[in-house]
């Protein structure tokens, strides 16, 4: 059974670290889900050796996914996967949209993913995690959201 738990604070040094996701504010305050198969996701993916830091594996994974040029990136904190006798940690960054391109394939994979901005009230239905970690770490987003960049949350959702 794989156990998930939120943590705000620093990673150990030791943990390995698996993946690092965003939650990416537009100007008007949404935040930017990937639809893949008809299913609303958080966009990143896995640290490569090439990747100085997480920032750049959240941009690099932005840029090739979704065409979408991110900034203004902060560490929110990490999801604990526990399997088994294994942990090991997901990394979770807010950041803003700084520049959309055109929608194009994913670079690894061919797959063209559908962009949608939700509004705050309605993002975790639309990730529809099961347990209560990724709830807790989308409200610690939005909080950390309206500190960093001083936005006002928009109602209205739209594909971009």
């Amino acid at each position: 059974m794989v156990k998930f738990t939120w943590f705000k604070n620093e990673l150990p040094k030791d943990l390995e670290i698996r993946q690092v996701y965003g939650i990416v504010f537009s100007d008007s305050g949404n935040i930017l889900l990937q639809i893949d198969d008809n299913k609303y996701n958080l966009t990143g993916g896995k640290p490569e050796v090439f990747d100085s830091s997480f920032e750049e594996t959240l941009k690099r994974e932005y840029l090739e996914e979704l065409n979408i040029e991110i900034k203004d990136i902060y560490y929110l904190g990490y999801l604990l996967i526990s399997e088994n006798t294994e942990k090991y940690a997901q990394v979770r960054m807010i950041a803003k949209i700084k520049k959309i391109g055109n929608i194009r394939p994913d670079k690894d994979n061919g797959k063209i993913y559908k962009r949608f901005m939700a509004n705050i009230q309605n993002v975790k239905k639309y990730l529809n995690y099961s347990g209560t970690a990724g709830n807790e770490l989308i409200d610690d987003a939005i909080i950390m959201a309206k500190e960093k960049y001083n936005i006002n949350f928009s109602d209205k959702e739209y594909f971009i």
